[in-house]
């Protein structure tokens, strides 16, 4: 990309230091002085000081598409407070734990049942953005996972199957011939994708799946897709071993999940998983891997499948799973429920409600929520689930969709009152994934802008981005819709900008002296300036 640059103009900054203690010291002098400057920037320096308890380790949770044989390094999950990691596409070969062989069922009296005929391989070529460089994109590499028929030409697989998708083909069991598909939808926070395939030819003698219920504990499940090790079908069999609210990897969310004991591995993700009577249960995609656990695999259930598919069918596209929009706390200590005048042992705290949601036009710091939808909630955070079982509160808001109104029950200064939330999905400061897949960058004089994300922290490492804007990243809320933080990513060498070079991952405050809303309003503000 070519860059012109009027060396008339300069910048202006206030530079911060980080001393040995971790707290900043201002340096006021200037870097430029010339009076004709386009504007003045104040970047905050972060410093390359790191916090330990900041960093994400790798962990063994995997989501499971295969690359083909091509390992290709990544890290797809943020840090969960249990060892979990996406089964992407992204894989690391020293990572592999291949489950026993007798977990492997040979098909038999399976081999020729239909249901097994609607499963497909999906071939997926990405190509994903270099968050470093904005204006190029990396190396295309291939991956291959599962998916399977749903019916009116569509197909159900894994977001992180297609994700950055290039190009992505199907193939039938027994077929030799791959067909184009195109991505319909895909849900990140819930990590399904919706493919169609035109071609009638694909079609042909097809039958779809049918969905079961949300099964029980110690019910027989069977796992069938596409993972490493060959190209035809694979179908390993276990039993359902729990049901809870699940850490999902890929999207960073936590939604219903349903973990087996079945064998899943690299490119079993998006395949079905069916109960004892050929129903399908439920989409395959991650599974948990530590020196201190075996076997342990995890489906996304019919009723989060239903979710994002009513979801598309209403809006003509994904919206999301919705938020309620509060930091909440347990009321297990009778001191604190007796200071709050709560009498009975039951709700939750309201810490802080996130500035973006409509629960900060409604709740208070200091506010108990005890129903939901007149459902109890417990001290723990849990509401009743199916007969002698509790779920996480937040199973609740998950069976909500984006603008539905909620009823909580709240005691406030020890008085109930009823008050309703409309619930929309949370607008994340700082997001996990890329609307459209390609970051947003300004660049002028040489000085590169790019929105703060984490994926660019991912590829950047945290040890060079610096301890204040991990603390941003990590624990700050936007204060309005679109709201960015904006980073000075790098300094493209060149005559006018001589002395800078230097500068790196800082973040952008103010131009000449407006403070910067996102990176719309930075490009914005130049233009008028110019």
């Amino acid at each position: 990309m070519s860059m012109a640059v009027a060396a008339s103009y300069s910048f202006f900054v206030l530079r911060s230091t980080v001393n040995p203690h971790g707290s900043a010291s201002g340096c006021p002098p200037c870097l430029a002085t010339r009076q004709s400057s386009i504007g003045v920037l104040a970047l905050k320096a972060t410093g390359p000081k790191e916090i330990r308890n900041l960093k994400r380790g790798p962990s063994p949770f995997h989501c499971n598409s295969n690359a083909d044989g091509i390992s290709a390094k990544g890290d797809t999950g943020r840090s969960q407070p249990t060892a979990f990691k996406s089964l992407g596409m992204e894989i690391r070969h020293k990572e592999f734990q291949f489950d026993s062989i007798d977990q492997q069922i040979e098909p038999g009296d399976l081999q020729d049942e239909a249901f097994l005929n609607a499963v497909v391989k999906v071939y997926c070529t990405h190509t994903a953005p270099n968050y470093s460089l904005p204006w190029h994109r990396q190396r295309q590499y291939t991956s291959t996972g599962s998916a399977f028929m749903i019916g009116e030409g569509k197909l159900l697989t894994s977001a992180h199957c297609v994700e950055h998708g290039t190009q992505v083909k199907v193939k039938r069991r027994g077929d030799d011939t791959k067909y184009v598909a195109k991505v319909l939808a895909r849900g990140v926070d819930c990590d399904i994708a919706l493919l169609s395939v035109e071609s009638g030819e694909f079609w042909k003698e097809a039958e779809p799946l049918h969905f079961g219920r949300l099964p029980h504990l110690k019910d027989a499940v069977t796992v069938v897709g596409y993972p490493l090790g060959g190209d035809t079908i694979s179908v390993t069999k276990g039993v359902v071993s729990r049901i809870e609210v699940t850490s999902y990897a890929h999207g960073s969310s936590d939604l219903l999940g349903i973990q087996i004991d079945a064998a899943i591995n690299p490119g079993n993700s998006g395949g079905p998983a069916f109960n004892d009577r050929r129903e399908c249960i439920g989409v395959a995609f991650q599974a948990y891997r530590s020196e201190e656990a075996e076997n342990i695999g995890y489906v996304i259930p019919t009723t989060v499948v239903s979710h994002f598919l009513k979801d598309y069918e209403r809006n003509g596209k994904y919206t999301g799973f919705p938020s309620l929009g509060v930091l909440l706390q347990k009321l297990e200590n009778p001191a604190l429920r007796e200071c709050l005048k709560v009498q009975s042992n039951e709700g939750v705290l309201v810490r802080r409600a996130e500035p973006t949601s409509d629960a900060n036009n409604v709740l208070k710091e200091g506010d108990v929520i005890v129903s939901f939808d007149n459902v109890h909630v417990g001290c723990e955070g849990t509401v009743p689930f199916r007969s002698n079982e509790r779920i996480a509160f937040c199973y609740l808001i998950s069976q909500k969709f984006a603008g539905d109104v909620a009823e909580l029950g709240i005691i406030r200064a020890g008085k109930f009152m009823q008050v309703q939330v409309v619930l929309n999905p949370r607008v994340h400061l700082v997001p996990r994934h890329i609307d459209g897949g390609q970051p947003s960058f300004f660049i002028i004089a040489g000085l590169v802008f790019t929105p703060l994300s984490e994926p660019l922290i991912e590829e950047e490492r945290e040890d060079s981005i610096g301890v204040k804007l991990l603390l941003k990243a990590r624990h700050s809320l936007a204060r309005f819709k679109g709201e960015q933080t904006v980073i000075l990513s790098q300094v493209l060498a060149n005559d006018v900008n001589i002395g800078y070079e230097s500068m790196a991952n800082w973040q952008v405050l103010k131009f000449n002296g407006t403070q910067i809303k996102n990176i719309h309003h930075l490009v914005h503000l130049v233009d008028c300036k110019w």
